[in-house]
């Protein structure tokens, strides 16, 4: 079951946003202590968090940068900020998403859960320390020796690691899934971008690029294969360093 914690000080609306999450099956939790919300955080280990941004003492942004100093873990702020430069300045303090009130409700839970898939996935989530993070500090995903520390988007390979960005993360995440089998461009677009229909499809090739280059400074020549006309592959099969670029 995930966890969603919901910050924001209208308690009518809290209350609202806790019974929508609940009756989906997630478990909910909302802020009371405005002044520590770290601690109240880091008490619920949520997998979501849903920020207002006009708080007492600190807003939105702030708490989202505190936030990004100790965790991944996604956040969608809610707002009645409604201008272009609100949405901006949320996404470049670490916000996922963004949505304006009034909250349409189905909108939200499609964000929800769209957010929910491309962190996550289909593995359950084990409570830890950290918030959204299990006991060793990140939910991992393996194949072949590769290793994905989702939480922290970093890869490993014989005992290196690299930081990923988070397009790159959720890339590795869908060639891991499926280890020596196709995945097609379609599949990682949506996987990146919730609205494909205006992604340029050089997007996805630029950010592939990018993968690569990082699995080679692992010492991973050619693991992410481009089947023309159908997607990519990583085969982690081949010559895995030295070889040929």
């Amino acid at each position: 079951m995930y966890r969603v914690f919901i910050v924001e000080d209208d308690g009518k609306i809290a209350a609202i946003l806790k019974n929508k999450m609940e009756q989906y099956g997630y478990a909910a939790g909302t802020a009371s202590d405005f002044r520590d919300l770290l601690t109240e955080l880091e008490s619920f280990g949520p997998q979501l968090v849903l920020l207002d941004i006009n708080l007492p003492y600190f807003d939105g942004y702030y708490w989202c940068r505190q936030i990004r100093s100790r965790s991944n873990v996604p956040i969608i702020f809610i707002s009645a900020r409604a201008g272009e430069m609100d949405q901006v300045m949320a996404i470049e303090n670490g916000g996922d998403d963004y949505i304006t009130k009034p909250i349409q409700l189905e909108l939200l839970m499609a964000k929800v859960r769209s957010v929910l898939r491309r962190t996550y996935g289909e593995y359950a989530i084990t409570e830890g320390r950290d918030i959204g993070e299990s006991p060793e500090g990140s939910m991992e995903l393996s194949t072949g020796g590769l290793r994905l520390l989702m939480s922290r988007n970093e890869l490993e390979w014989e005992g290196k690691r690299v930081e990923l960005t988070k397009n790159e993360g959720l890339l590795a995440e869908c060639l891991m899934r499926r280890p020596g089998h196709i995945v097609a461009r379609e599949t990682l677009l949506e996987a990146l971008w919730d609205d494909v229909q205006f992604v340029d499809d050089n997007t996805l090739t630029v950010n592939v690029t990018r993968l690569r280059k990082k699995l080679e400074e692992l010492g991973l020549t050619k693991a992410v294969e481009t089947i023309r006309g159908q997607g990519y592959k990583l085969s982690l099969e081949g010559p895995k360093s030295g070889g040929a670029q």
